[in-house]
């Protein structure tokens, strides 16, 4: 019986209740890895900076809107970072610069170097906040997954880059 391979590198992303953009970025992020059969070496994870919803499943317009476009995270458990995250994880991605400070106001110094906004790596949306689509519109979960979608593209971009793989997939 043959092993996965250990995964190369171990990715968490991080929103402020971890039921909507979060889970989003994780579920759109494995899908764009599984497309191209990498998914085996990555470690994905979401985590919210606050516990307003720990335990719970992502918002239900969250699910709707990225069900509709091929993505499923309906199976997500919103779940508090903790301290352990901050060292586990060697890309730790905030959703909005909210989240940047407070993950670096937590962050001990030798984990600070993995924590960025997802969108540094967009190009659409390069260096924006993804605004927090939480009880707002449809709309606005629809602006949040594109600009999701955006910097997880740019992102798998630069990974399976830097990671010595074809990466043209990953453009529209």
């Amino acid at each position: 019986m043959s092993r996965a391979p250990a995964p190369v590198s171990a990715i968490l992303f991080v929103c402020t209740a971890n039921i909507c953009r979060s889970p989003t970025a994780l579920g759109v992020f494995g899908s764009l890895l599984a497309a191209r059969g990498a998914a085996s070496h990555f470690e994905l994870d979401s985590a919210g900076t606050h516990e307003y919803r720990v335990g719970e499943a992502p918002s239900p317009l969250a699910i709707e809107c990225a069900r509709r476009r091929g993505y499923e995270i309906s199976r997500s458990v919103a779940r508090r970072l903790s301290a352990g995250d901050l060292e586990r994880f060697d890309h730790i991605l905030a959703m909005d610069r909210a989240n940047l400070a407070c993950l670096g106001a937590i962050a001990p110094t030798s984990a600070r170097h993995k924590i960025e906004l997802l969108l540094e790596y967009g190009e659409s949306f390069r260096g924006a906040d993804v605004p927090d689509p939480y009880g707002r519109s449809p709309r606005d979960y629809e602006l949040a997954l594109d600009m999701i979608e955006d910097g997880c593209r740019g992102l798998a971009r630069t990974l399976l880059r830097d990671y010595g793989r074809d990466s043209t997939w990953v453009r529209k």
